[in-house]
């Protein structure tokens, strides 16, 4: 398997800081996010604190930021990320693209917007998962519920129903009504909790509850305890000192996900600062 030297995690104005110093550093970089870059960046009305770029709309700078990646030959991997396990000299990334493997991480994914449900944080690996291309294979032929959160829930659902018995769906906010398989019931509840009886993952919404084999919680993004194993980490940041070092030795966090405030220029910073430290501990590994 190729493996890089460093693996960054989110393409918001943290994550392209760190990726471009890497990339000037000759550093072998896996960026994995979102093609168009950070959603919530390119939805800025306007930044007025961004040097160099005053009053600058949030996808003008969001253009400018692709370009610098463009000019950098610096890919993007359009991909969800489940997992990150260190795996000692290395870490394995889990994503639904398949896994990859990296000598450092930097996290640079943003805050996870939402709180997690009553009952979430001790059920994951035990009928709890966060990417159906990733999980799918385990419940073939199973019955799954669905909650979807995200843009690409739909399809995502639209997947599982190709190897699930049966998929119940709820679904979260406004978007297109689509046309599922028979085997798909779309239902417009509330999640709250969820409990384990058994081999039984149960779902309680504020209309009923639900019991499946196995929940897919589909969200943007995965809070920062769920996605690396035993880290460190303060509400939904990640806890990191003035090098953006976590408490897993090779990984790094910057941006929103490092802590308050939130601001595009800080993460930017950030990006650059993790970077350096990825590049001090990538030196490390050779002497």
């Amino acid at each position: 398997m190729e493996r890089f030297d460093t693996a960054i995690i989110g393409t918001g104005p943290a994550g392209v800081s760190a990726a471009i110093t890497l990339k000037i550093r000759n550093k072998k970089v896996l960026l994995i996010g979102d093609r168009e870059l950070s959603r919530k960046l390119s939805q800025a009305h306007e930044i007025n604190n961004y040097p160099g770029f005053p009053k600058i709309r949030g996808s003008e700078l969001a253009l400018a930021l692709k370009k610098h990646l463009e000019e950098l030959q610096i890919e993007i991997t359009e991909a969800k990320v489940a997992a990150v396990y260190a795996m000692g000299k290395f870490f394995s990334i889990q994503t639904s693209k398949g896994d990859f493997e990296a000598l450092s991480v930097i996290i640079a994914s943003g805050v996870m917007q939402g709180k997690m449900l009553d009952g979430e944080e001790a059920l994951v690996g035990r009928g709890v998962s966060y990417c159906a291309t990733c999980d799918a294979p385990l419940y073939k032929g199973k019955e799954v519920i669905v909650a979807g959160y995200s843009d690409d829930s739909d399809e995502e659902t639209e997947f599982l129903s190709e190897v699930a018995s049966k998929v119940t769906y709820f679904k979260t906010g406004a978007g297109e009504e689509k046309k599922f398989a028979d085997n798909v019931s779309v239902i417009s509840e509330k999640p709250l909790k969820l409990e384990r009886e058994g081999k039984t993952v149960r779902l309680f919404t504020d209309k009923g509850q639900y019991d499946a084999d196995g929940v897919f919680i589909l969200r943007e993004s995965v809070s920062p305890g769920q996605l690396v194993p035993g880290l460190a980490t303060e509400g939904p940041h990640i806890k990191v000192d003035r090098e953006l070092k976590t408490s897993i030795k090779g990984l790094f966090a910057c941006g929103d996900i490092a802590g308050k405030p939130y601001q595009y220029i800080k993460s930017a910073g950030e990006g650059n600062v993790a970077a350096l430290s990825a590049v001090t501990y990538l030196a490390g590994l050779k002497e």
